[in-house]
């Protein structure tokens, strides 16, 4: 429906539809968190899953949208790319939030985010085993691959949701002289701001539901106006989708990253991050369901690239809550400093791969 449109008018699409997804992802952010306080499923699994799928929406809304046209690169491009450039929201969060001389991963440091940055590490190395394994291997729309994934998301969540009890560790394996308050103060905070202006259940429903209806409608429109604007440009569709696709439907993470950040829950921002991440590879199985095909085999070198890339940022960040660095390299913590340079040399090696491959 967007081909036949010229290039001006679909990034003027492209543009409203990213905007009007940071927008209800802002709104989702806040109305989960108030609904999961109203609700009782605080920090529990449900509330975990809750938010995980809210502010993955727009993902969602491509991958969907993807499998169904039987366009299975975009929808992987996006899940594997999107992972690698939330990593890299983590930066500007570093770079533009921190409060004080100290950086981020210094003041969020603890144990149950390094165990959140484990999780994303081990789901994307299930995705790259999954890569190698036969298409045929599917069995009622459903795939290995894409099942394993799920498996351990949901037992890893359920372990890092244990460890935010306390661990066997001193001080709980929170780290000293670091963020004050405890992780999802923010969360506390928001809601507590809803009940002070008497915002009802009812009416944070409404928004909630308005704002999912919104994301889900635009992340439609977002992913086939990227793809006509990919062919106008001469620019494949893979390498679009894990780059400019992956960027837009980032905003949202950042936005509600840099609240958290303002509030004083750097812990929180890292979470919300990492706790993206590891929700993403999830989607190669609703790939799989709708498209009827295993979406982990079809996989392109690109790909495979690009969870490498996801896997290798990340543990520059589970270095960094580990040593807790200092200094401030350039307005920003030596980690921050790193995944920065690693990201921009892994772009650039993701287009030599993407020319390399044969059209």
């Amino acid at each position: 429906m967007f081909a036949h449109l010229s290039l001006p008018v679909l990034m003027a699409t492209f543009a409203v539809a990213a905007g009007v997804i940071w927008w209800a992802g802002i709104k989702l952010s806040d109305t989960t968190d108030v609904l999961a306080h109203r609700l009782g499923l605080g920090d529990a699994l449900g509330g975990i899953i809750l938010l995980a799928i809210a502010t993955n929406l727009p993902e969602i809304a491509i991958t969907a949208s993807a499998a169904w046209r039987d366009d299975l690169g975009v929808a992987i491009a996006n899940i594997l790319g999107g992972i690698a450039i939330q990593t890299v929201v983590l930066v500007t969060l570093d770079a533009f939030g921190t409060r004080g001389h100290r950086p981020l991963t210094y003041q969020a440091a603890s144990l149950s985010l390094v165990l959140e940055g484990v999780l994303v590490v081990a789901v994307l190395i299930v995705a790259v085993m999954g890569t190698r394994l036969p298409p045929d291997l599917i069995a009622a729309r459903l795939a290995p691959g894409g099942v394993l994934i799920a498996l351990l998301w949901v037992a890893g969540v359920w372990l890092i949701g244990r460890a935010g009890k306390g661990l066997p560790w001193h001080e709980g394996g929170t780290a000293p002289d670091g963020q004050a308050e405890p992780k999802g103060h923010a969360r506390a905070k928001k809601a507590g701001g809803a009940d002070e202006k008497s915002v009802s259940t009812t009416r944070a429903a409404i928004v909630f539901t308005v704002s999912a209806l919104a994301t889900l409608v635009c992340g439609v429109v977002l992913e086939a106006s990227g793809n006509a604007i990919a062919q106008h440009i001469g620019m494949t569709g893979v390498l679009f989708g894990a780059t400019v696709l992956a960027a837009a439907t980032s905003l949202p993470e950042f936005s509600t990253g840099l609240a958290s950040m303002k509030l004083g829950d750097s812990k929180l921002a890292v979470s919300d991050i990492f706790g993206g991440n590891a929700f993403l590879p999830v989607l190669f199985l609703l790939a799989t369901l709708i498209s009827g095909k295993a979406a982990l085999p079809q996989a392109q070198d690109t790909d495979v690239y690009l969870a490498g890339l996801g896997i290798l940022l990340t543990c520059v960040y589970i270095y960094g809550l580990i040593f807790r660095p200092k200094a401030k390299p350039l307005g920003m913590g030596v980690d921050s400093l790193l995944v920065l340079l690693l990201y921009a040399l892994g772009v650039a090696g993701l287009f030599v791969i993407a020319q390399a491959q044969p059209q």
